[in-house]
Protein backbone atom coordinates (compact mmCIF):
# COMPACT_ATOMS: atom_id res chain seq x y z
CA UNK A 1 0.00 0.00 0.00
CA UNK A 2 3.12 2.31 1.19
CA UNK A 3 4.41 1.95 -2.46
CA UNK A 4 1.26 2.62 -3.96
CA UNK A 5 1.23 5.65 -2.18
CA UNK A 6 4.48 7.08 -2.87
CA UNK A 7 4.03 6.25 -6.26
CA UNK A 8 1.58 8.34 -6.64
CA UNK A 9 3.26 11.28 -4.82
CA UNK A 10 5.90 11.04 -7.31
CA UNK A 11 4.29 10.84 -10.11
CA UNK A 12 2.30 14.13 -9.06
CA UNK A 13 5.36 15.71 -8.58
CA UNK A 14 7.23 14.78 -11.64
CA UNK A 15 3.43 16.17 -13.22
CA UNK A 16 4.08 19.48 -11.52
CA UNK A 17 7.78 19.54 -12.57
CA UNK A 18 6.85 19.09 -15.79
CA UNK A 19 4.01 21.65 -16.21
CA UNK A 20 6.02 24.38 -14.26
CA UNK A 21 9.42 23.48 -16.59
CA UNK A 22 8.26 26.31 -19.61
CA UNK A 23 7.82 29.02 -16.86
CA UNK A 24 11.16 28.06 -15.00
CA UNK A 25 12.41 29.12 -18.81
CA UNK A 26 10.52 31.85 -19.00
CA UNK A 27 12.16 33.59 -16.02
CA UNK A 28 15.80 32.65 -17.30
CA UNK A 29 14.86 34.55 -20.04
CA UNK A 30 13.65 37.54 -17.67
CA UNK A 31 16.42 37.63 -16.08
CA UNK A 32 18.97 37.94 -18.92
CA UNK A 33 20.13 34.14 -18.45
CA UNK A 34 18.72 33.58 -21.77
CA UNK A 35 17.25 36.48 -24.11
CA UNK A 36 16.88 33.93 -26.79
CA UNK A 37 15.03 35.73 -29.95
CA UNK A 38 14.66 39.15 -28.42
CA UNK A 39 18.08 39.74 -28.29
CA UNK A 40 19.22 37.68 -31.38
CA UNK A 41 17.61 39.19 -34.30
CA UNK A 42 18.95 40.96 -36.95
CA UNK A 43 17.87 44.72 -36.94
CA UNK A 44 17.59 44.47 -40.86
CA UNK A 45 13.81 42.25 -41.60
CA UNK A 46 12.63 40.82 -44.43
CA UNK A 47 12.26 43.82 -46.73
CA UNK A 48 8.20 44.03 -47.00
CA UNK A 49 6.05 46.88 -49.25
CA UNK A 50 4.27 49.45 -46.65
CA UNK A 51 5.50 47.19 -43.35
CA UNK A 52 7.69 50.35 -41.98
CA UNK A 53 6.05 53.04 -39.92
CA UNK A 54 7.47 55.63 -37.79
CA UNK A 55 4.55 57.38 -36.70
CA UNK A 56 0.72 55.99 -37.01
CA UNK A 57 0.09 58.48 -39.68
CA UNK A 58 2.73 56.18 -41.39
CA UNK A 59 1.20 52.95 -41.20
CA UNK A 60 -0.95 51.22 -43.76
CA UNK A 61 -1.97 48.05 -44.84
CA UNK A 62 1.15 45.37 -45.50
CA UNK A 63 1.42 42.03 -46.50
CA UNK A 64 4.10 39.54 -44.90
CA UNK A 65 6.37 36.45 -46.19
CA UNK A 66 7.00 33.67 -44.53
CA UNK A 67 10.14 32.86 -46.13
CA UNK A 68 10.45 29.07 -47.83
CA UNK A 69 6.79 28.56 -46.43
CA UNK A 70 5.33 29.90 -50.15
CA UNK A 71 3.01 31.67 -47.76
CA UNK A 72 1.80 35.44 -46.74
CA UNK A 73 -0.40 37.24 -43.81
CA UNK A 74 -1.87 40.47 -43.92
CA UNK A 75 -1.59 43.05 -41.53
CA UNK A 76 -3.91 45.86 -40.60
CA UNK A 77 -3.37 49.14 -38.89
CA UNK A 78 -5.40 49.63 -35.92
CA UNK A 79 -5.25 53.28 -34.79
CA UNK A 80 -4.36 54.04 -31.17
CA UNK A 81 -7.48 55.58 -29.05
CA UNK A 82 -9.45 54.99 -26.12
CA UNK A 83 -12.77 52.96 -25.84
CA UNK A 84 -15.13 51.56 -23.34
CA UNK A 85 -14.00 48.52 -22.13
CA UNK A 86 -17.15 45.95 -20.82
CA UNK A 87 -20.81 46.54 -21.61
CA UNK A 88 -23.42 48.74 -20.10
CA UNK A 89 -25.75 47.32 -17.99
CA UNK A 90 -28.60 46.97 -19.80
CA UNK A 91 -26.88 45.35 -22.46
CA UNK A 92 -29.20 42.12 -23.19
CA UNK A 93 -27.11 38.52 -22.42
CA UNK A 94 -24.59 40.83 -20.63
CA UNK A 95 -22.21 38.69 -17.85
CA UNK A 96 -21.10 39.71 -14.17
CA UNK A 97 -17.56 39.56 -15.78
CA UNK A 98 -17.87 42.36 -18.57
CA UNK A 99 -18.36 45.11 -15.57
CA UNK A 100 -17.91 47.84 -14.29
CA UNK A 101 -17.58 49.59 -18.13
CA UNK A 102 -14.36 51.70 -18.50
CA UNK A 103 -12.53 53.91 -20.33
CA UNK A 104 -8.85 51.89 -21.49
CA UNK A 105 -6.23 54.01 -23.59
CA UNK A 106 -4.50 51.71 -26.36
CA UNK A 107 -1.37 52.60 -28.21
CA UNK A 108 -1.32 52.06 -31.96
CA UNK A 109 -0.66 48.76 -33.32
CA UNK A 110 -1.00 46.20 -36.71
CA UNK A 111 -3.50 43.45 -36.63
CA UNK A 112 -3.79 40.27 -38.51
CA UNK A 113 -6.81 41.04 -41.09
CA UNK A 114 -7.85 37.15 -40.69
CA UNK A 115 -7.20 34.54 -37.68
CA UNK A 116 -3.95 32.36 -38.26
CA UNK A 117 -4.00 29.62 -40.69
CA UNK A 118 -3.21 26.21 -40.83
CA UNK A 119 -1.11 26.88 -44.10
CA UNK A 120 0.79 29.71 -41.82
CA UNK A 121 0.67 27.33 -38.72
CA UNK A 122 2.18 24.15 -39.66
CA UNK A 123 5.07 25.42 -41.25
CA UNK A 124 6.24 26.11 -37.84
CA UNK A 125 4.79 22.79 -36.02
CA UNK A 126 6.00 20.62 -38.97
CA UNK A 127 9.51 22.44 -39.87
CA UNK A 128 8.15 22.76 -43.39
CA UNK A 129 10.35 25.86 -44.65
CA UNK A 130 13.15 23.87 -42.92
CA UNK A 131 12.28 20.73 -45.03
CA UNK A 132 11.81 23.52 -48.06
CA UNK A 133 15.38 24.41 -47.93
CA UNK A 134 16.60 21.13 -47.68
CA UNK A 135 14.87 19.80 -50.53
CA UNK A 136 15.86 23.00 -52.26
CA UNK A 137 19.10 22.25 -51.22
CA UNK A 138 19.45 26.06 -49.73
CA UNK A 139 21.26 27.53 -46.85
CA UNK A 140 19.44 29.25 -44.10
CA UNK A 141 20.05 32.57 -43.75
CA UNK A 142 21.15 33.86 -39.90
CA UNK A 143 17.66 35.05 -39.26
CA UNK A 144 16.23 31.63 -40.84
CA UNK A 145 18.79 30.12 -38.05
CA UNK A 146 16.96 31.84 -35.13
CA UNK A 147 13.94 30.87 -36.50
CA UNK A 148 14.75 27.12 -36.80
CA UNK A 149 15.81 27.70 -32.85
CA UNK A 150 12.49 28.65 -31.58
CA UNK A 151 11.33 25.67 -29.86
CA UNK A 152 8.60 23.85 -32.06
CA UNK A 153 5.79 21.57 -30.59
CA UNK A 154 5.57 17.61 -30.08
CA UNK A 155 4.06 15.94 -32.74
CA UNK A 156 0.06 15.71 -32.52
CA UNK A 157 -1.49 12.40 -31.76
CA UNK A 158 -4.07 12.75 -34.06
CA UNK A 159 -5.32 15.01 -37.19
CA UNK A 160 -5.72 18.52 -35.16
CA UNK A 161 -8.16 19.78 -37.88
CA UNK A 162 -10.54 16.91 -36.97
CA UNK A 163 -11.91 16.42 -40.28
CA UNK A 164 -12.68 20.01 -40.67
CA UNK A 165 -10.89 21.32 -43.49
CA UNK A 166 -6.91 22.58 -43.57
CA UNK A 167 -6.14 25.25 -46.76
CA UNK A 168 -7.21 28.52 -45.75
CA UNK A 169 -8.86 27.44 -42.23
CA UNK A 170 -8.15 28.75 -38.90
CA UNK A 171 -5.69 26.46 -36.85
CA UNK A 172 -7.19 25.37 -33.98
CA UNK A 173 -6.65 23.21 -30.79
CA UNK A 174 -3.03 25.07 -29.74
CA UNK A 175 -2.77 26.24 -26.10
CA UNK A 176 -1.58 30.01 -25.23
CA UNK A 177 2.13 28.58 -24.94
CA UNK A 178 1.78 27.03 -28.78
CA UNK A 179 0.18 30.09 -29.67
CA UNK A 180 3.14 32.63 -28.12
CA UNK A 181 5.86 30.31 -29.15
CA UNK A 182 4.60 30.68 -32.65
CA UNK A 183 4.53 34.42 -32.68
CA UNK A 184 8.24 33.87 -31.43
CA UNK A 185 9.19 32.02 -34.24
CA UNK A 186 7.12 34.28 -36.66
CA UNK A 187 9.53 37.25 -35.29
CA UNK A 188 12.69 35.47 -36.06
CA UNK A 189 11.19 34.52 -39.16
CA UNK A 190 10.46 37.65 -40.40
CA UNK A 191 12.18 40.52 -38.28
CA UNK A 192 9.32 42.24 -37.12
CA UNK A 193 7.92 41.70 -33.77
CA UNK A 194 4.27 39.80 -33.20
CA UNK A 195 2.48 38.30 -30.51
CA UNK A 196 -0.95 37.88 -29.10
CA UNK A 197 -3.10 40.65 -28.43
CA UNK A 198 -3.73 41.66 -24.99
CA UNK A 199 -7.81 41.10 -23.67
CA UNK A 200 -8.15 45.16 -23.99
CA UNK A 201 -6.59 45.17 -27.55
CA UNK A 202 -8.76 42.57 -28.92
CA UNK A 203 -11.85 44.24 -27.28
CA UNK A 204 -10.75 47.46 -28.83
CA UNK A 205 -9.81 46.40 -32.27
CA UNK A 206 -13.39 44.11 -32.18
CA UNK A 207 -15.16 47.02 -31.93
CA UNK A 208 -13.91 48.78 -34.93
CA UNK A 209 -14.85 52.36 -33.16
CA UNK A 210 -18.62 51.15 -32.41
CA UNK A 211 -20.32 50.74 -28.78
CA UNK A 212 -22.82 48.33 -29.91
CA UNK A 213 -23.40 45.06 -28.73
CA UNK A 214 -21.77 43.98 -31.98
CA UNK A 215 -19.38 45.70 -34.39
CA UNK A 216 -22.17 46.28 -37.14
CA UNK A 217 -24.93 47.36 -34.39
CA UNK A 218 -26.73 45.79 -31.94
CA UNK A 219 -29.55 43.89 -34.52
CA UNK A 220 -28.64 39.98 -34.11
CA UNK A 221 -30.54 39.53 -37.13
CA UNK A 222 -27.20 40.69 -39.25
CA UNK A 223 -25.33 38.06 -37.65
CA UNK A 224 -25.30 35.52 -40.59
CA UNK A 225 -23.18 38.48 -42.37
CA UNK A 226 -20.60 38.68 -40.27
CA UNK A 227 -20.17 35.63 -38.38
CA UNK A 228 -19.93 31.93 -38.41
CA UNK A 229 -21.72 30.44 -35.63
CA UNK A 230 -24.02 28.11 -34.03
CA UNK A 231 -26.95 28.64 -36.04
CA UNK A 232 -24.89 28.47 -39.25
CA UNK A 233 -21.91 26.62 -39.17
CA UNK A 234 -23.21 23.16 -39.63
CA UNK A 235 -20.87 22.25 -37.13
CA UNK A 236 -17.59 23.15 -37.95
CA UNK A 237 -15.46 25.88 -38.89
CA UNK A 238 -15.10 27.88 -41.83
CA UNK A 239 -12.31 29.31 -44.32
CA UNK A 240 -11.37 32.17 -43.11
CA UNK A 241 -12.59 36.02 -44.57
CA UNK A 242 -15.72 34.41 -45.95
CA UNK A 243 -18.14 36.57 -44.17
CA UNK A 244 -17.95 40.56 -44.14
CA UNK A 245 -15.64 42.49 -41.96
CA UNK A 246 -15.82 44.93 -38.84
CA UNK A 247 -15.69 48.52 -39.77
CA UNK A 248 -11.69 48.34 -39.19
CA UNK A 249 -11.32 45.75 -42.02
CA UNK A 250 -10.94 43.09 -39.39
CA UNK A 251 -12.84 39.46 -40.32
CA UNK A 252 -13.93 36.81 -38.38
CA UNK A 253 -13.53 39.09 -35.08
CA UNK A 254 -17.35 37.80 -34.10
CA UNK A 255 -17.58 34.01 -34.19
CA UNK A 256 -15.53 31.02 -36.70
CA UNK A 257 -12.99 30.42 -33.52
CA UNK A 258 -12.71 31.74 -30.32
CA UNK A 259 -9.20 33.47 -30.39
CA UNK A 260 -6.59 33.85 -27.53
CA UNK A 261 -5.45 36.92 -25.74
CA UNK A 262 -2.18 37.32 -23.59
CA UNK A 263 -4.45 37.81 -19.93
CA UNK A 264 -4.92 35.55 -17.19
CA UNK A 265 -9.26 35.38 -17.18
CA UNK A 266 -10.31 37.21 -14.23
CA UNK A 267 -13.98 37.65 -13.70
CA UNK A 268 -13.54 40.30 -11.55
CA UNK A 269 -10.62 42.49 -13.39
CA UNK A 270 -12.52 45.16 -14.24
CA UNK A 271 -13.96 46.38 -10.71
CA UNK A 272 -10.62 48.05 -9.88
CA UNK A 273 -10.67 50.49 -13.06
CA UNK A 274 -14.06 51.63 -11.75
CA UNK A 275 -14.29 55.71 -12.72
CA UNK A 276 -10.52 55.35 -14.17
CA UNK A 277 -8.44 55.59 -18.04
CA UNK A 278 -6.45 52.68 -18.13
CA UNK A 279 -4.01 52.14 -20.28
CA UNK A 280 -3.09 49.16 -22.16
CA UNK A 281 -3.80 46.75 -19.06
CA UNK A 282 -2.49 43.37 -19.25
CA UNK A 283 -2.69 40.51 -16.45
CA UNK A 284 -0.19 38.47 -16.20
CA UNK A 285 -0.98 34.81 -16.42
CA UNK A 286 -0.19 33.28 -12.90
CA UNK A 287 -1.94 30.59 -12.86
CA UNK A 288 -2.69 27.60 -15.43
CA UNK A 289 -6.54 28.05 -15.99
CA UNK A 290 -8.09 30.24 -16.55
CA UNK A 291 -6.65 32.31 -19.75
CA UNK A 292 -8.85 35.11 -21.33
CA UNK A 293 -10.16 34.04 -24.81
CA UNK A 294 -12.41 36.30 -26.82
CA UNK A 295 -14.79 36.61 -30.17
CA UNK A 296 -17.00 33.28 -29.52
CA UNK A 297 -16.97 30.38 -32.45
CA UNK A 298 -18.75 28.33 -34.97
CA UNK A 299 -20.04 26.78 -31.66
CA UNK A 300 -21.52 29.46 -29.74
CA UNK A 301 -24.90 30.93 -29.49
CA UNK A 302 -25.16 34.56 -31.06
CA UNK A 303 -24.68 36.16 -27.17
CA UNK A 304 -21.07 34.61 -26.98
CA UNK A 305 -20.07 36.60 -30.52
CA UNK A 306 -20.84 40.06 -28.20
CA UNK A 307 -17.86 42.65 -28.52
CA UNK A 308 -17.87 42.72 -24.73
CA UNK A 309 -18.33 39.09 -23.71
CA UNK A 310 -15.79 37.26 -22.42
CA UNK A 311 -14.47 33.49 -21.28
CA UNK A 312 -11.42 31.64 -19.67
CA UNK A 313 -9.80 28.13 -20.94
CA UNK A 314 -10.78 25.15 -19.17
CA UNK A 315 -9.81 22.18 -17.97
CA UNK A 316 -11.95 20.28 -20.06
CA UNK A 317 -10.53 21.32 -23.07
CA UNK A 318 -7.64 18.40 -22.92
CA UNK A 319 -10.17 15.69 -21.98
CA UNK A 320 -9.21 13.47 -25.26
CA UNK A 321 -5.57 14.19 -24.64
CA UNK A 322 -3.90 10.61 -24.05
CA UNK A 323 -0.55 11.48 -23.06
CA UNK A 324 0.69 12.12 -19.26
CA UNK A 325 1.37 14.25 -18.74
CA UNK A 326 -0.80 16.62 -20.69
CA UNK A 327 0.91 18.03 -23.85
CA UNK A 328 1.78 21.96 -23.43
CA UNK A 329 1.03 22.47 -26.80
CA UNK A 330 -2.57 21.20 -27.51
CA UNK A 331 -6.04 21.41 -26.16
CA UNK A 332 -7.49 18.57 -27.61
CA UNK A 333 -10.62 19.12 -27.16
CA UNK A 334 -10.98 23.01 -28.18
CA UNK A 335 -11.98 22.72 -31.70
CA UNK A 336 -13.44 25.96 -31.64
CA UNK A 337 -10.14 28.14 -30.87
CA UNK A 338 -7.20 29.69 -32.66
CA UNK A 339 -6.07 33.46 -32.41
CA UNK A 340 -4.44 36.25 -34.67
CA UNK A 341 -1.29 38.05 -34.19
CA UNK A 342 -1.25 41.51 -33.75
CA UNK A 343 2.75 43.88 -33.95
CA UNK A 344 3.38 46.90 -31.78
CA UNK A 345 3.86 50.19 -33.86
CA UNK A 346 6.64 50.81 -30.98
CA UNK A 347 8.78 48.01 -30.55
CA UNK A 348 9.53 47.20 -27.11
CA UNK A 349 12.84 46.44 -25.30
CA UNK A 350 14.27 42.46 -25.41
CA UNK A 351 13.25 42.25 -22.15
CA UNK A 352 9.34 43.26 -22.52
CA UNK A 353 9.59 41.11 -25.41
CA UNK A 354 10.62 38.23 -23.45
CA UNK A 355 8.42 39.04 -20.86
CA UNK A 356 4.90 39.98 -23.21
CA UNK A 357 6.27 35.81 -25.30
CA UNK A 358 7.07 33.51 -22.31
CA UNK A 359 5.84 35.17 -18.54
CA UNK A 360 3.08 32.91 -17.18
CA UNK A 361 2.20 29.64 -16.19
CA UNK A 362 1.42 27.14 -19.19
CA UNK A 363 -0.92 24.89 -19.74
Amino acid sequence: MYSVVAARVCWQLLLSLWRCFPAVLACGALLGGNRGVAAQVPTSPEAVKNAAAATEAEMKPYTDVIVNGDVTFDMLPIPGGRFLMGSPQDEESRGDDEGPRHEVEIKPFWMGKYEVTWDEYEIWTFELDIQRRKLNKVEPTAREKLADAVTRPTKPYTDMTFGMGKEGYPAICMTQHGAKNYCKWLTAKTGRYYRLPTEAEWGYACRGGTETAYSFGDDVEKLDEYAWYFDNAEDQYHKVGQKKPNPWGLHDMHGNVAEWTLDQYLPDYYKQFAGKVTQNPWVVPTKLFSKAVRGGSWDDDPEALRSATRRGSNEDWKQQDPQLPQSIWYHTDALFLGFRVVRPLVEPSDEEKAKLWDAGVYE
